[in-house]
C-alpha cells in the first residue's frame, strides 16, 4: 500500500496504542481490490477491562472541569482533523471503499463539525434557577458517566465523532467500538483527541465483533449505550441495555420514502433520488429507497435518471474523478445481489444495472427497478446497496398512506414546486429526519434520528445533550420546615 494502513496497534486505551495478540485476528480488506491491507485483533477480556477501568478512573476529573475547558480541547481536535483531512480521507477510503470525491468533503469534515459544534456548546451547559416565593430550586446538568458507542461501517470517522463529541462535551468518558469491517478510522480519532489535550482514558477505542459489544453493553459500570446499526442488532442491544436500565440511543435502519410530484423540478428530483440511493454506493441508513413518482412525470423521470446514471464514473476510489465506488465487502455485495434476484423474480422491471462489474473488488452497477409494488420484498426490506425501487402513485393522499406503511421511520423526502404541499406532506410523514426539495443533508446543527423501528433518541444538535447528560434538581428552603408532627 502506498499509504500506511496498518495501525500501530489494534486498540487505543488510556492515551496509548495497546495490543493483545491473543485476540482473534480481524483482517481489514480494501473493498476496491479485495486485498488485505491491515490486520487487527479482537479485544480480549483483559483489553475490555483495561478500557473500562481507565475510562472510569478518568471520568470524574473530566466532569469536574468547566465546560469551557472541555470545549477548548474538542475545538482543538476539530482544527487538527481539518488540517489532516486529506490523510484521514485516504484512510477512510481504504477502510470503506468510498471514493475520495466523497470522503474529502463529507467524512472527517463532518466529524470535525461535530467536535467544533459540541466544543462550542460545552460552556453553555448550565442549569436554571426557579423561584418559588421565598424558596427556590436550581438544576444542575450532570454527566452520565461512562458511555459506550457502537459504530457502523459506512461512516466510521463521522460516527466516532458524532457519538464522542456530545459525550465528551457533557463530561462523560467513552469507549467506542467500531464495526469490525472498518476498524481503522476511529483509532485516528482517538489519537487526535489525545494529542489535542484530552486526558488519557476518556476516549478509548477497542476492536471486535458483537462478542466484544455484548460485555460492554451489559457491564454494570457502563451508564449509556449509543448504537448505529441494523434493526436486529438494535433489538439485541436495546434489550441488553434495558436489563441494566441504561440510557440508550439507537440509530437504526430505514426503508424511507421519497415522494416526487409531477410539478417537481425534474432535474432536482432526479438529483435528489440519486443522492437518496447511490451516494456511498447506496450504503446510507437514511436513504430514500422507495421512490414514489407521480404518474405524470414517471417516464420523464426514468429517462433522465438513466441518462445521469450513465454519467457515473465508476473506478478507482483514489481517483478524485471517481464518484461511484464498491460495496464495503463481499458479504454485503452478496446480500444486495440476492435482493436484485428477488426483485426480478417478483415481477419488478429492471430499468438498468443489476450486475456485478467485472473488475477486482466489490463493484455493483447502480440498479433501478420500476413498476414496483408495495408488497414486493425490495419495497419492504432494507437492502443497503445501490438499488432504487420506483413506485407509481396518483394522488397526494395515496402517496402519504403508502409511504407510511412501513415498520421503519428514519427519513422521508418530498419534491414539489408547491411549498404548501411540501410542508403539508412532510408533516404527515412518520419519520424523524425529513427533507423538502433535497435529500440526505445531515448538518450537525440539526437533530438526526428516527421513529418506529428506526430508532430512539437523537444525535447531533442541542437535542443530543439530553441523551448524554442528566438533570439534577435541588430544592432550597429559605424558612422553617413545617412538619405535621
Amino acid at each position: 500500500m502506498p499509504y500506511p494502513t496498518q495501525p500501530t496497534a489494534s486498540h487505543f486505551i488510556n492515551g496509548a496504542y495497546v495490543e493483545d495478540t491473543a485476540g482473534v485476528e480481524i483482517p481489514v480488506i480494501y473493498p476496491a481490490t479485495g486485498a488485505q491491507i491491515a490486520v487487527v485483533h479482537e479485544a480480549t477480556p483483559a483489553i475490555i477491562e483495561h478500557a473500562i477501568t481507565s475510562a472510569k478512573a478518568a471520568q470524574k476529573a473530566w466532569a469536574a472541569m468547566s465546560g469551557t475547558e472541555r470545549g477548548r480541547i474538542l475545538r482543538r481536535a476539530a482544527d487538527m482533523i481539518r488540517e489532516r483531512n486529506y490523510d484521514l480521507s485516504v484512510l477512510e477510503t481504504y477502510d470503506t471503499g468510498k471514493p475520495m470525491s466523497e470522503t474529502l468533503y463529507v467524512d472527517a469534515t463532518s466529524g470535525a463539525d461535530a467536535l467544533e459544534y459540541f466544543g462550542g456548546l460545552a460552556g453553555s451547559l448550565t442549569g436554571e434557577h426557579i423561584q418559588l416565593g421565598e424558596d427556590w430550586v436550581y438544576t444542575r446538568r450532570e454527566a452520565l458517566g461512562l458511555c459506550v458507542g457502537i459504530g457502523a461501517w459506512n461512516y466510521p470517522t463521522q460516527i466516532a465523532c458524532w457519538k464522542g463529541a456530545p459525550a465528551l462535551a457533557c463530561g462523560n468518558a467513552m469507549i467506542f467500538k467500531p464495526s469490525e469491517t472498518t476498524p481503522l478510522c476511529a483509532l485516528k480519532v482517538a489519537e487526535i483527541l489525545h494529542e489535542a489535550g484530552l486526558p488519557a482514558g476518556l476516549y478509548n477505542v477497542i476492536q471486535g465483533t458483537g462478542a466484544v459489544g455484548a460485555p460492554l453493553v451489559t457491564d454494570p459500570r457502563v451508564d449509556k449505550v449509543s448504537l448505529t446499526g441494523s434493526v436486529p442488532t438494535g433489538r439485541k442491544v436495546y434489550a441488553a441495555a434495558a436489563e441494566g436500565i441504561k440510557h440508550v440511543t439507537m440509530e437504526l435502519g430505514g426503508k424511507s420514502p421519497l415522494i416526487i410530484f409531477d410539478d417537481a423540478n425534474l432535474e432536482d428530483a432526479v438529483g435528489g433520488a440519486i443522492l437518496a440511493n447511490f451516494y456511498s454506493s447506496g450504503q446510507v441508513c437514511s436513504n430514500g429507497t422507495r421512490v414514489f413518482v407521480q404518474k405524470g412525470i414517471k417516464d420523464a423521470f426514468l429517462k433522465r435518471l438513466q441518462d445521469r446514471l450513465n454519467e457515473a464514473k465508476i473506478g478507482n476510489p483514489m481517483d478524485e474523478a471517481t464518484n461511484f465506488g464498491p460495496m464495503v465487502s463481499e458479504r454485503q455485495l452478496s446480500i444486495v445481489q440476492s435482493y436484485i434476484v428477488k426483485g426480478e423474480a417478483e415481477g419488478a422491471r429492471l430499468v438498468c444495472g443489476g450486475k456485478r462489474i467485472e473488475r477486482d473488488g466489490y463493484f455493483l452497477e447502480p440498479t433501478v427497478f420500476a413498476d414496483v409494488t408495495d408488497d414486493m420484498t425490495i419495497a419492504r426490506e432494507e437492502i443497503f446497496g445501490p438499488v432504487m425501487a420506483v413506485l407509481d402513485f396518483d394522488t397526494e393522499e395515496e402517496a402519504i398512506t403508502r409511504a407510511n406503511e412501513t415498520e421503519f421511520g428514519l427519513s422521508a423526502g418530498v419534491f414539489t414546486s408547491d411549498l404548501t404541499r411540501g410542508h403539508r406532506v412532510i408533516a404527515q410523514m412518520e419519520a424523524g429526519s425529513c427533507f423538502i426539495n433535497s435529500y440526505n443533508d445531515a448538518p450537525v446543527e440539526a437533530p438526526f434520528g428516527g421513529s418506529k423501528n428506526s430508532g430512539v433518541g437523537r444525535e447531533n444538535s442541542k437535542a443530543a445533550i439530553e441523551h448524554y447528560s442528566q438533570m439534577k434538581s435541588v430544592y432550597v428552603r429559605m424558612g422553617a420546615v413545617d412538619a405535621p408532627f
